[in-house]
């Protein structure tokens, strides 16, 4: 089914100041209608110029011939060397030409996108509408209100969490040109013009300004130009104000980064005529009593915006990020439940889907089973599923898509394989135990899949995630957690009277986490925590290595994994029923979903009461 438009419930949240108000555009409207209009005259005097030209000739009776010019007989003797020396010179002027910017251009019109198509990041998109408001309003705000207009904001932020999109969206909505960069094509083989470039490319940003009233430039990976500059502590790795600096950078980063802090300061310096009109003055004062010099013309503001996008801030140098380059940092965070639903329900609005996908609590179901996502892997889950969707022949996904799509993102594609009978059992076995625990011992969270289909290293899983969307979590949810990974290890032990290999994953994750629990979290004997040393001999890279090598400490995690596998034993015991219900629809139908395997654990316990 096809669904245009979007819900009212994303129109509802922060709708005061999703859109610019278009009283903000007054003075960037007012500059760009003043140039329009110089520009008409200005074509109309060139016209009229060559029309008068044009009139005279016909007037004088030798009217204008059009046509291709005579090169005469002896053109071979000339023409050749003419060409051969335009060769060799445009062959020596390369360099130059490398020189030029590499920022792309985009007008409003060709961007397509708006604040209205910004989801999930609420927080953020406030802030960078104020922002545009006073850049949109930059002329009454310094005139007026005698302030100074941010120069540029910083966006930070994982990859595919929006950096980019919201970049584009706001010179959609400011109406000004939008200019593109990634920084790494700033870089020259040529020398000295990778600083030409990054010249280039603000000359661009201010003449586009000075034109339209504004111009966005955006920065992609400004890391690559803006990082640490070197030195002492490049090399020494000592510490200063509190930091430690141990990458060595080479000189070219160094004029890179040089270059970029004088050009986000330099964004006032006048164009070519000014200057020239100023230096013609200046000879001119020179013959000039001081109570008669003439007045030169002052630098107009350049109303520019610099929008710097990055994952690795800390890289940058601190210079970048003072007041009047850099003004704001904003984080971009990975959405929150609510911010995912925002997100489901505009990307499905783009989508062809069943109607089961309008049910309220498969929308609410997907949101909290993507913890972690960001909007572009939610954006590219919905793609998979359209994909599972035309390999089964239909033209709309569904929520079995949207499920097999998910699997296959976070764990791989499905890889069947033929097991030995006794094999498949064991896996199934295996695989029941962990859902059987899930089911009893952890009631706050949500089964999800359970299958014995291969997918990379992993012959059988269960995915499971929290009922809500959690941020912290208490000792006795950390130890269901420790008996779901033990589970299957006792299930094998409980059917088959020994295990195989196939814990041995559990066994890391389990060992991984309690470690973390003695270690770092306070929840054993001792409230020592391991993440306080950083020099000794317990100074491991990482919280398990640490506990890992007390030999306190290990005995304890040691005997809080028994006590944990012996307690999910006890319990896979007394509800033996419920494992091999699910161990049976397993080797039946080789994988269950959410709703199937909570039927297949509540039709068993029809039959014996659960012991928990």
């Amino acid at each position: 089914m096809e669904k245009n438009g979007t819900n009212a419930a994303m129109a509802g949240h922060g709708a005061a100041w999703r859109a610019v108000a278009d009283g903000h555009k007054a003075n960037v409207r007012g500059i760009t209608e003043r140039y329009r209009r110089r520009r008409l005259w200005f074509v109309a005097g060139a016209c009229s110029i060559v029309l008068a030209y044009l009139v005279k000739r016909i007037f004088e009776g030798n009217p204008v011939a059009f046509g291709w010019p005579a090169l005469g007989a002896d053109a071979m003797l000339w023409l050749f060397p003419v060409v051969l020396i335009l060769m060799m010179g445009s062959v020596m002027l390369m360099p130059l030409a490398n020189g030029r910017s590499p920022g792309v251009r985009f007008s409003p019109e060709e961007i397509g996108i708006g604040f209205s198509d910004v989801r999930g990041i609420d927080g953020v998109l406030e802030e960078v509408t104020r922002t545009l408001q006073i850049f949109l309003t930059y002329k009454s705000f310094r005139e007026e209100l005698g302030g100074n207009p941010r120069r540029g904001i910083l966006f930070e932020g994982r990859p595919g969490t929006g950096k980019t999109h919201l970049a584009k969206a706001m010179a959609a909505e400011a109406g000004v040109p939008f200019f593109f960069v990634s920084a790494p094509t700033f870089q020259s083989m040529w020398h000295g013009m990778t600083a030409m470039r990054i010249r280039a490319f603000f000359k661009a940003l201010r003449k586009a300004a000075r034109k339209h009233g504004g111009a966005i430039g955006f920065i992609e990976e400004i890391d690559a130009v803006g990082g640490s500059r070197g030195g002492t502590e490049a090399f020494t790795g000592i510490p200063s104000a509190g930091t430690s600096v141990t990458r060595m950078v080479s000189p070219g980063s160094e004029g890179m980064v040089n270059e970029l802090l004088v050009q986000l300061q330099s964004f006032d310096t006048p164009p070519w005529g000014t200057r020239m009109k100023n230096r013609l003055i200046d000879m001119v004062n020179l013959y000039l009593p001081a109570h008669r010099q003439l007045k030169k013309s002052a630098p107009d503001y350049s109303n520019v915006l610099i929008v710097g996008a990055t994952n690795r801030a800390e890289a940058l140098d601190a210079a970048l990020l003072r007041p009047g380059r850099f003004d704001r940092t904003l984080y971009f965070d990975l959405p929150t439940r609510r911010g995912r639903r925002e997100l489901i329900d505009y990307f499905l609005g783009r989508r062809a889907y069943n109607p089961e996908m309008d049910r309220e609590d498969l929308r609410e179901e997907f949101a909290s089973m993507t913890l972690g996502y960001s909007p572009a892997m939610l954006e590219h889950v919905l793609d998979e599923a359209l994909v599972w969707a035309i390999r089964d022949g239909r033209r709309e996904l569904t929520w079995r898509d949207v499920q097999r799509a998910r699997l296959s993102e976070e764990i791989g594609l499905a890889q069947p394989v033929a097991y030995t009978e006794n094999e498949r059992r064991l896996i199934a076995t295996h695989e029941a135990g962990h859902a059987t625990a899930a089911y009893l011992c952890a009631k706050d969270r949500k089964l999800e899949v359970l299958s014995i289909i291969k997918r990379r290293h992993a012959l059988g899983l269960l995915a499971h995630s929290d009922l809500e969307e959690r941020f912290t979590k208490t000792k006795s949810e950390l130890q269901s957690t420790v008996n779901i990974a033990l589970a299957g290890m006792a299930a094998e032990e409980i059917f088959f009277g020994e295990s195989g290999t196939g814990p041995s994953s559990d066994l890391t994750a389990a060992t991984s986490l309690v470690a973390q629990m003695v270690g770092s979290f306070g929840m054993g004997s001792s409230l020592v925590s391991f993440d306080a040393v950083s020099n000794g001999g317990h100074s491991a890279p990482n919280i398990v290595a640490k506990v890992l090598t007390d030999d306190r400490a290990k005995r304890e995690v040691e005997t809080i994994l028994r006590e944990q596998k012996d307690k999910v034993a006890y319990l896979l015991e007394q509800n033996r029923g419920l494992v091999e219900a699910l161990r049976d629809a397993l080797l039946e139908h080789e994988e269950l979903m959410g709703d199937e395997i909570l039927q297949v654990l509540k039709e068993a316990q029809k039959g014996a009461p659960v012991s928990a």
